[in-house]
């Protein structure tokens, strides 16, 4: 789990949340744009809840580890929005190489060139 601090507060996410949603942050404000944002927050009791943020330019937001009693929160489709959007603004990360995808196939290449 991650504890996200803003101004006057903090929430808890998963770790993948949080890592996505400061990297969305990032490069909204390296494009000196805003967006807001909904998140899934583990409350102090472990109940589910929402938190909203308001990111971009002005953003203050630290995430540190926090160990949990909770089941951590994972939201693959938020993460990948976040991802997506990340790379829209043209801040996108390396992804892992995928071998299987990799071809060292080079017939036809001199048809190509011809």
């Amino acid at each position: 789990m991650e504890r996200i601090h803003y101004a006057g507060g903090s929430v808890l996410t998963g770790t993948a949340i949080a890592r996505a949603l400061l990297d969305y942050a990032r490069a909204l404000a390296k494009r000196g744009a805003s967006a807001t944002v909904d998140i899934p927050a583990r409350h102090s009791d472990g109940t589910l809840g929402r938190a909203n943020f308001l990111i971009g330019p002005a953003s203050q937001l630290v995430s540190e580890t926090e160990n949990s009693e909770f089941d951590e929160i994972v939201d693959g489709h938020l993460v990948e929005s976040f991802e997506r959007e990340t790379a829209m603004l043209g801040d996108s990360r390396a992804l892992p190489f995928d071998e299987a995808s990799y071809t060292t196939d080079l017939d036809g290449l001199d048809e190509l060139t011809d």
